[in-house]
């Protein structure tokens, strides 16, 4: 089964009340055999869509979203419910399957001072779009990201956020379980603030496709935004819920696995049908 939310549904203090999930097994080492230095409760990846699908309006609200919903009390209270009460966490942004660019590098987040320097940051970064959308891409270069830090987490957690299906770079099917066989978790982020236009890479229930072919592992969920004054909120709202280690009490859409309602091959069969290539 996954979870699927609107704005209105979710309640943050109540994922913050409910306390955070338990924690796998903390030690020295990573699940690859490597040394660890530091135990953190989530390992956070947060990958962001600039494809030109975006204009630079919601980029900017986007980036808003993110830096303030870093330091906002309600993700500040979250983060006290871990053992440890701190989270690593890194941002990048997206497009094609050969364009990512780390934003911000690996950090700790631990308290007001450490989630206002990240989030001034991410506000300090130029604006940048590219073109195409490979959200099979940003899995393949998140997934390396996990290995290549050196904290220990007891949850490692993909946030990706688009407002496209896939339709550049392998399959996002394949990309998405090769994630969660790794034991990473994917919760969505799809923006519909946009009506669907003949004239672009849109389509129909882009929530219904984050839920059957991208989001995946332990605890998915997916916030969906379909006004632009929701955005910061649902940025927000997605931050806590990851950060407590909950998911939304109310399931809303039970999918039966290999029956996806939105064929997630859609973004590539549009891209080949208008472009032939």
């Amino acid at each position: 089964m996954r979870w699927a939310m609107s704005i209105g549904a979710m309640l943050v203090a109540g994922a913050i009340s409910a306390g955070a999930a338990g924690p796998r097994n903390l030690g020295s080492q990573r699940s690859d055999g490597s040394e660890a230095s530091v135990s953190v409760d989530l390992e956070l990846v947060i990958a962001v869509d600039v494809s030109y699908s975006m204009d630079m309006d919601e980029l900017a609200v986007q980036r808003e979203g993110y830096a303030e919903a870093i330091s906002s009390k309600e993700f500040l209270q979250a983060l006290k419910q871990g053992p440890t009460s701190k989270i690593a966490v890194t941002y990048f942004e997206w497009s094609a399957s050969s364009d990512q660019k780390v934003i911000i590098p690996w950090r700790v987040i631990d308290g007001p001072e450490s989630a206002g320097a990240v989030a001034d940051e991410i506000m300090k970064a130029p604006l940048r779009r590219g073109s195409r959308t490979s959200i099979s891409g940003a899995f393949n270069f998140a997934v390396p990201l996990f290995y290549e830090n050196r904290f220990l987490g007891a949850r490692r957690v993909i946030d990706i956020s688009g407002d496209g299906p896939n339709n550049n770079g392998i399959p996002v099917t394949i990309a998405r379980d090769a994630a969660i066989e790794k034991g990473i978790a994917i919760n969505g982020l799809p923006i519909m603030i946009k009506e669907p236009s003949t004239n672009a890479m849109d389509i129909n229930n882009l929530d219904w496709y984050y839920e059957d072919c991208v989001i995946g592992g332990p605890g998915l969920f997916v916030v969906s935004i379909k006004l632009r004054d929701e955005m910061k909120e649902a940025i927000r709202t997605k931050l806590v819920f990851e950060v407590a280690g909950r998911t939304p009490e109310r399931l809303v859409v039970p999918v039966i696995e290999n029956e996806p309602r939105v064929p997630c091959w859609i973004g590539e069969k549009i891209w080949q049908d208008r472009w032939g290539r």
